[in-house]
C-alpha cells in the first residue's frame, strides 16, 4: 500500500509502505475513505516530537470502513463505516476508567501516526477498535465527519471546557488556524459576551469573523482590542491555539485577573512564564492532551444538524495527491488553506 512516511526532520514521501496487520486480538483494518491533515504533523516534521522515528507512517484522523478485525472486537464489524479517533483506549487502565483517554496506560493515548503507523495511508491498523472508533449514521457524511477525530473535540475540551468558558465571558483566541476556527465554534455553544480572535494573518481572520467571532485584530492590536472589549480588564478566558512561545506570552498579557489561560498548542520550543507579574493575579492555567470523552456528544450534535464542521475544509484533494496537500496545508500564507480534506476517490 501507500503511505505518508516521516523520513526524518524535513523530509517526507508518500511512498510504498508494509500492509497492517493484526497484531492484537483488540485491532481492527481499516480501509482510508477519507482523511485529514494536522498541525501537529508539521510540528513532526520540523522534529518537534522526538517520539516520532524515521519510517513512521503518519496522521491520526481519519474516517474508513473496517475491513479485518480481531477476535476480540465486538462493537464493531466489516464493513461498518468508523470514524477513528486520533486517541486510541485500551478502556481498562485507571486514566481510561476516569475517561482520561489520552494518558491510557494500557498501549493507546496519542499513538496513532506517533508511536504506531497512522492514518495517512490507504489503510491503518486501529489498535483497541471498539473503544477508538465510532460507528457513524448513513446521515453523516465523510467530509464533516473528518474533523471529530481531532480538533473539534479537542478546542471544545483543552481550550473551551479546561478554560471554563461561561455565559457573558470575554474569550480570546490566540491563532486563527484550523484548531482556533474550531474553538470559536466551540466557544459559541457556551453563550460567551464576545469571542476575540488574533492572528497574523488577514485571511485567517476574515475565516475566524465567518466562524462566529465578534471582534479580530492582528498581534499588535491585540492589547488595546482585548482591554476595549473587557472593560479595560482584559479577557475572562485566553485560549492559545498556535504553539510557539510568543501566543502563549502573548495570552499571558492578555489574561485578566482571576481569568484562565487555556493552552491548545503543541509547544515545541520553551516559554517564558511570567510568574513574576502572574502569581499575584489569580491565574489559572490549563494544557492538555485531548481525551477524546466529548466525541460522542460531538457526533450526535452533527447528526442533528446543530454542528457545522465543514466550512473549516478549504481544499479537497485524491488521497494519492497527499504530497501537494502537505504543500497547500504548510504554506497557508500562500494557500489560503485552513483544513484540508482526502478522499480514496
Amino acid at each position: 500500500m501507500k503511505a505518508l512516511v516521516y523520513n526524518g526532520p524535513g523530509r517526507r514521501s508518500w511512498t510504498d509502505h508494509s500492509d497492517p496487520e493484526i497484531i492484537a486480538p483488540t485491532d481492527a483494518i481499516v480501509r482510508i475513505d477519507a482523511v485529514t491533515i494536522c498541525g501537529t504533523d508539521l510540528h513532526i516534521l520540523k522534529g518537534d516530537v522526538p517520539e516520532v522515528k524515521p519510517g513512521r507512517a503518519l496522521g491520526h484522523e481519519a474516517v474508513g470502513t473496517i475491513v479485518r478485525a480481531g477476535d476480540a472486537v465486538t462493537i464493531v464489524r466489516p464493513g461498518d463505516r468508523v470514524l477513528v479517533s486520533c486517541i486510541s483506549a485500551c478502556g481498562r487502565c485507571e486514566y481510561c476508567r476516569r475517561g482520561a483517554y489520552g494518558q491510557c496506560l494500557g498501549g493507546g493515548g496519542w499513538t496513532l501516526g506517533h508511536l504506531v503507523d497512522g492514518v495517512q495511508a490507504e489503510f491503518a491498523r486501529v489498535p483497541f477498535a471498539d473503544t477508538s472508533t465510532y460507528p457513524l449514521p448513513a446521515s453523516v457524511s465523510d467530509e464533516s465527519a473528518l474533523l471529530l477525530a481531532d480538533i473539534i473535540p479537542t478546542s471544545y475540551e483543552i481550550g473551551v471546557r479546561n478554560g471554563r468558558v461561561g455565559p457573558g465571558d470575554v474569550v480570546v483566541i490566540v491563532g486563527a488556524g484550523p484548531i482556533g476556527l474550531a474553538a470559536v465554534t466551540a466557544a459559541r455553544l457556551y453563550s460567551p459576551a464576545s469571542i476575540v480572535v488574533i492572528d497574523k494573518e488577514t485571511v485567517r481572520l476574515e475565516a475566524a469573523e465567518a466562524a462566529g467571532a465578534d471582534r479580530t485584530a492582528l498581534p499588535d492590536q491585540a492589547e488595546a482590542t482585548v482591554w476595549e472589549v473587557g472593560g479595560g480588564l482584559g479577557a475572562d478566558v485566553a485560549i492559545e491555539a498556535v504553539g510557539v512561545p510568543e501566543t502563549f506570552e502573548l495570552c499571558a498579557e492578555l489574561v485578566r485577573p482571576g481569568g484562565r489561560i487555556a493552552n491548545i498548542g503543541v509547544h515545541g520550543k520553551p516559554a517564558t512564564l511570567h510568574l513574576e507579574r502572574l502569581w499575584a493575579r489569580d491565574v489559572t492555567i490549563t494544557t492538555g492532551l485531548v481525551d477524546t470523552w466529548s466525541t460522542p456528544m460531538l457526533l450526535r450534535m452533527l447528526a442533528a444538524g446543530r454542528l457545522n464542521t465543514e466550512r473549516l475544509i478549504t481544499h479537497r484533494f485524491g488521497l494519492q495527491e497527499m504530497d501537494e496537500a502537505y504543500d497547500v496545508f504548510a504554506h497557508p500564507q500562500d494557500s489560503g488553506a485552513l483544513k484540508v480534506a482526502l478522499f480514496r476517490e
